[in-house]
């Protein structure tokens, strides 16, 4: 066939009539692998794309798995989920993250975007504090989409994304009191009603702990209500969402080797004052609208505020003021989604999208002189930063569903972000942001379906790192130099089957290539310049159901994040050493067992390798890991039911580890943050 009339064929397959069309076989979720039930909800057949199409490596945890679980932050329900790598700080508020695809939570590289309910929750650095504002029960589903074709998202979005959807609609009310170890007690209570179309949710809970270590009490609070409309008739769904979180909690601090031998559990005397104090609100309105049978709208504003009041103590060696310092955040963040979606017929559905995010921030640090422990409401000897800064960022895609027969589906995308803004520092300097143009990131992603049971699909695609925080290099003051957006290229080629009834499975291998890559904390002002990175890896994933009863399922991601082309400050060449924090694999592995009994049980594992902890490799590798949960739970009656669990049932000792490098004065060294030794937890839970 001549190319003309190959083309005239496509374009006929492509707008043909439904009537006439092939049914679409069900691909959609054949990248996508599930753990836990997960309830469909909405109208997806003329709702936005969902994140299932994107034709990537997509995990979805159900509320099964998220519910009855107990966790002093929601990012170690993360854990759970393949190839997932905990960063477990465990410093007060500042307790950690979760990440993946080789990229680490060291707060350097912020290469993970966060959404609640499909609203962005990044802080400025792309840390992902917004997340701690959210309690289990009030979780229905997260999702986890990784990879760089994912048009959807810009800013932060560079290795993946993932959505904690809430519990919205429906008619339930349950309360859920636990206990356990470190005198920790939980109070989490969710109501949702629902009729003649109106749908109210609400949520309240409360965590307090005195902590694995000493000095290591914590308090906080939140507290959220979502209000909808939904007229299905019209076409019309809206609805408004507020939340407000405090947490207040002290910092053991980090230990030496030494201290970590001799007394893991203590609290150096350094850090008797350290503390937190954290407020975050929520305020997000969202709107669905169908414009007409193939055309539908979807809408979200929001605000988001985040303040913090840190103090911190890193080492009490040196007497100057460098190591007391106390960090005043203010964040404000207003902005936009909106997204068209236009079915044509079940051969070709286009979407297109744009976003617009406004940040106001405000950051100071102030240092104190020496004192052991640092005094806090002493004058500050000096005051480092008092800065105000803008970041605006406007970015838009477009992206079609083209399934031009059966078993192929091809999905194309494009999406452009732009970024502007401006610092005020001390001294009355000003400056504009680095002017990074338009960033242009092309996609593209395949999956071919090779009978019911097996589908192999393969993407490409490209997403960007920019610099962070209120001063230079992120901010063009005098003298600096003009970076450029680190450009991340990566593919994916993976195969998803069904071997037999009840089991899926996924092979994927991947890479990811960056140019200018930064290692970036504007917490304390330092960037270093990583140049070009590869990461690549292998990630291999099995769920199953054994009969009835048990469910089982186990993963492995080896992974590797190499520096290609960068040196030192003072010349020496990083090629070829590993990103610092980047372990070489991760590991999962867990069963649980629900007989036609009002009892059930469940055991997981996960393992994670040592890593690098510095970006010239020399100061050895840290920070393996393999530890085992166990639970158990029984239904009192249909209202009432009891969970046992117990966390590192073996009682394995590790802990967090980086490198102490910044400005000691000669006193370089790993540091830690052990984790939690054997603890035992009691919850009930009551329908109401």
């Amino acid at each position: 066939m001549k190319s003309p009339a190959l083309a005239s064929a496509l374009i006929a397959a492509l707008f043909a009539p439904d009537a006439t069309a092939a049914t679409e076989p069900d691909t959609d979720a054949e990248a996508t692998v599930t753990l836990g039930r997960v309830e469909a909800r909405g109208r997806a057949s003329s709702g936005p794309l969902a994140a299932r199409q994107v034709l990537t490596s997509v995990d979805v945890m159900g509320a099964g798995e998220i519910a009855g679980k107990n966790v002093m932050n929601s990012w170690e329900l993360l854990g759970q989920m393949p190839g997932m790598q905990l960063t477990e700080t465990r410093q007060g508020a500042e307790s950690g993250k979760a990440t993946f695809r080789a990229f680490n939570g060291e707060g350097y590289i912020n290469g993970i975007k966060i959404l609640i309910d499909g609203i962005p929750s990044n802080v400025n650095s792309g840390n992902q504090r917004f997340m701690d504002m959210l309690f289990p029960l009030d979780i229905d589903y997260i999702e986890v989409v990784r990879g760089t074709n994912d048009p959807r998202y810009g800013l932060h979005s560079i290795g993946g994304n993932i959505n904690f959807s809430t519990r919205q609609g429906g008619n339930y009310s349950h309360a859920r009191l636990a206990v356990g170890s470190f005198a920790t007690r939980e109070l989490q209570w969710v109501h949702g009603h629902q009729a003649d179309g109106i749908a109210q949710n609400y949520v309240a809970a409360y965590q307090a702990a005195d902590g694995y270590r000493e000095h290591d009490r914590s308090r906080k609070y939140s507290l959220g209500g979502k209000w909808f409309v939904d007229d299905e008739d019209a076409g019309l769904k809206a609805g408004l969402v507020a939340r407000v979180y405090h947490h207040q909690a002290d910092e053991p601090g980090f230990l030496t080797a030494a201290e970590l031998a001799g007394a893991r559990r203590a609290s150096p005397a350094k850090n008797a004052n350290d503390g937190d104090v954290r407020d975050m609100r929520h305020l997000g309105t969202h709107l669905d609208l169908r414009l007409s049978d193939r055309l539908q709208l979807s809408s979200k504003l929001y605000y988001n505020r985040y303040e913090d009041d840190r103090q911190v103590t890193f080492t009490d060696y040196v007497p100057g003021n460098a190591p007391r310092q106390r960090r005043q955040w203010d964040e404000a963040q207003t902005g936009l989604l909106a997204t068209l979606t236009w079915r044509a017929n079940d051969r070709l559905t286009l979407a297109g999208g744009v976003n617009t995010e406004q940040q106001d921030n405000a950051y100071r640090r102030l240092r104190h002189a020496y004192a052991l422990p640092t005094d806090f409401d002493a004058t500050p000897a000096r005051v480092q930063n008092d800065d105000r800064y803008r970041l605006d960022n406007v970015g838009g895609y477009l992206q079609a569903v083209i399934q031009p027969t059966e078993a192929l589906k091809i999905v194309p995308a494009f999406r452009v972000d732009r970024f502007s803004g401006d610092t005020h520092l001390p001294g009355n300097v000003r400056a504009p942001l680095q002017r990074y143009g338009w960033i242009e990131q092309p996609k593209l992603s395949v999956m071919y379906a090779l009978g019911q049971a097996v589908n192999v699909y393969a993407n490409w695609g490209r997403t960007f790192q920019v610099l962070t925080g209120s001063t230079a290099p992120a901010y063009l003051t005098a003298g600096q130099a003009a970076f450029r957006p680190s450009i991340n290229t990566g593919k994916e080629l993976g195969i998803t089957f069904r071997p037999i009834e009840g089991t899926e499975a996924r092979l994927a291998a991947w890479q990811q290539d960056a140019t200018d890559e930064v290692a970036n904390m504007p917490a304390t002002g330092t960037t270093v310049g990583l140049g070009q990175t590869r990461r690549r890896g292998l990630d291999l994933q099995v769920n199953t159901r054994l009969g009835p009863h048990w469910t089982v399922w186990a993963s492995h991601a080896l992974q590797q994040a190499k520096v290609v082309s960068a040196f030192t400050a003072d010349g020496r060449s990083l090629a070829g050493n590993d990103v610092l924090a980047t372990p070489r694999y991760i590991s999962n592995v867990g069963a649980d067992y629900r007989p036609d009994a009002p009892w059930h049980v469940g055991v997981q594992g996960r393992m994670q390798g040592d890593y690098f902890i510095e970006e010239t490799n020399q100061q050895g590798r840290y920070g393996g890991f393999a530890v085992l949960d166990a639970s158990a739970g029984y239904d009192l009656n249909e209202r009432v039911s009891l969970e046992l669990q117990v966390k590192n049932l073996t009682g394995r000792s590790y802990a967090y580890a980086w490198y102490d490098n910044f400005f000691w004065g000669g006193n370089d060294q790993p540091m830690f943050s052990p984790a939690p030794g054997r603890s035992v937890f009691l919850a009930v839970t009551m329908t109401l």
